[in-house]
């Protein structure tokens, strides 16, 4: 069975900072009518780094759509025409202060395919060095450092609630079992 929808006409209804919103007409697979909202993103990058002493670095921050604060990976929007690899390089210092010798690229993962496009390519930081932050004038972050057991607390207390650092977590957790 073929499943694809056939674009048949796309609407532009918003163009930001950071996202733009299309309205999309398609064709369904059975030949009905069907309309998508689809959110454009340029793509992301997410770093997982863990320190000599075996801790995990996080930023605290708050999230206005949760109404809350959480603990999540450096992270950050891949800027055109950069390489994700250095756009992981630059978010991971400007966010925490923190150099990495190299950064690997580990996977990518689209964060929510049902109305996103958005995709998160996460690396791995290696040989890291402390230097100084550079933040975002809006970008307000506290830097922490936990250990993969209380990351995996921090995560049943709700306080790491997003996708890409469950996963790093997780990932972080199947390399223990090596």
């Amino acid at each position: 069975m073929n499943l694809e929808e056939k674009t048949k006409h796309t609407t532009s209804i918003y163009e930001g900072k950071i996202i733009d919103l299309d309205v999309v007409d398609v064709e369904l697979p059975d030949g009905r009518a069907g309309k998508r909202e689809v959110v454009r993103h340029p793509g992301a990058v997410a770093i997982i780094a863990v320190t000599e002493e075996e801790k995990l670095v996080l930023v605290k921050q708050y999230r206005k759509p949760l109404g809350k604060e959480i603990y999540e990976i450096p992270a950050g929007k891949k800027e055109a025409g950069e390489e994700p690899k250095l756009t992981a390089s630059r978010e991971l210092a400007e966010e925490t202060g923190y150099v990495a010798n190299e950064m690997e690229l580990l996977f990518s993962t689209y964060t929510s395919p049902g109305f996103a496009d958005e995709l998160i390519e996460l690396y791995e930081a290696k040989g890291l060095s402390q230097g100084e932050r550079s933040l975002d004038e809006d970008e307000f972050v506290e830097v922490i450092e936990v250990s993969l057991a209380e990351a995996e607390g921090l995560i049943k207390e709700g306080l790491i609630h997003d996708a890409k650092t469950v996963l790093a977590v997780q990932h972080l957790r199947l390399q223990t079992f090596r």
